[in-house]
């Protein structure tokens, strides 16, 4: 029995040994996983640079004609002929559309009839007042009544004219609104007439920028109907007053438009360039990280000498360090960084979610994203 005891004793001893053995070597195991140095992370990076910056204002706008105008009817009356189609190009004075003219041509006739009988009475007066067998009053009567025939016949002259739709100045027509046998009543929209040679942007600025405006400044536009074209303009008139409401100023900007490739009421994007180039070390935007502590990049360095040995090539013993800095303005994928940056530091554009601070790096650019 004893000899039993003994046995199983000296059986759960080496169990025992063999259970810590073994715990031993795991434990050994995840010490030397977890203290392992771990391999460097792949990241794009560039080198930031120096380059010539313009500053620029930024700001939207709306295009507006440099001429445009609704053409309406003044005087009421049925349209006789149409003489003009739909977006056809007109001449300053071309005839567009003629109302119904007897009833005032007929008016006219009888007025200058009465122009004729009121001049030969006056002539016949003025003879009369010569040899003084007339008294002033009746030859100022007879020169009244001239005067007032004349008026008559200019006014239905005028209505005449009136009846006649004609071009104000060369552009292109809109739709036009009405047919030949329309009844037109004053102030019915005909067609519209816009001048497309070129065209206005008007936008606002907020009013600390006035001192940075002047007439014949360059401004960039482009617009949503093509947005990859960058079109030019020059600023020709500057409001004298703020709006207070809002406290911005209106700006007006001219640019050409030979192809007729902007049209009035499009919104456009705009930048009004200012005349101060100055040097400015830029990156791209994808390399700044933003953040609620502030914007910050990882600059990529070489490690220090014990960093360095661990690693078995030279980017092996790259590594990467968070440094806070201050941007500017962006432009075209590129961020201006005012402070905390200097021209020729390397700086990682991708892969900076897989970052910490002193992280161990190697650079590979062949696909950035």
């Amino acid at each position: 029995m004893l000899r039993r005891l003994i046995v199983l004793l000296i059986l759960f001893i080496a169990v025992v040994a063999a259970l810590g053995a073994w715990k031993y070597y795991s434990i050994r195991q995840q010490i030397a996983f977890f203290t392992a140095p771990k391999p460097p992370i792949q990241v794009s990076a560039t080198e930031a640079q120096s380059i010539d910056w313009q500053s620029r204002l930024p700001a939207i706008g709306t295009l507006t004609a440099r001429q445009g105008v609704e053409l309406t009817a003044e005087i009421a009356g049925t349209v006789e002929r149409v003489l003009a189609e739909s977006g056809q190009l007109v001449e300053a004075g071309q005839t567009l559309l003629v109302m119904n003219n007897q009833v005032e041509q007929a008016s006219l006739e009888t007025a200058e009839a009465q122009v004729e009988l009121a001049q030969l009475d006056f002539d016949r007066q003025q003879n009369l007042l010569r040899r003084q067998s007339i008294s002033q009053a009746q030859f100022d009567q007879a020169s009244s009544t001239l005067r007032q025939a004349r008026a008559k016949a200019a006014e239905l002259r005028a209505i005449l004219q009136k009846k006649t739709i004609t071009a104000p100045f060369p552009g292109r027509l809109g739709i036009v609104q009405v047919d030949p046998g329309d009844y037109l009543s004053p102030g019915t929209l005909i067609a519209t007439l816009q001048d497309l040679s070129s065209l206005n942007v008007d936008f606002s600025l907020a009013e600390q920028y006035f001192p940075l405006l002047s007439v014949g400044q360059h401004v960039e536009l482009s617009v949503a109907a093509f947005p990859d074209q960058r079109l030019s303009g020059e600023i020709t008139a500057i409001n004298p007053r703020v709006d207070a409401s809002s406290r911005t100023l209106l700006v007006r900007a001219r640019v050409s438009n030979p192809e007729e490739q902007l049209l009035p009421g499009m919104f456009a994007e705009l930048n009004v360039l200012l005349p101060d180039t100055q040097p400015r070390v830029v990156v791209p935007e994808t390399a700044v990280t933003f953040s609620l502590y502030g914007q910050s990049v990882y600059v990529v360095e070489p490690a220090d000498r014990e960093a360095a040995q661990d690693g078995e090539n030279d980017e092996a013993g790259l590594v990467v360090r968070r440094r806070f800095v201050t941007t500017g303005e962006r432009r075209e994928g590129q961020v201006v960084v005012l402070k905390g940056l200097e021209a020729g530091e390397q700086v990682v554009t991708g892969g900076q979610l897989k970052l910490d601070d002193g992280a161990a790096v190697v650079i590979n650019n062949s696909n950035p994203l």
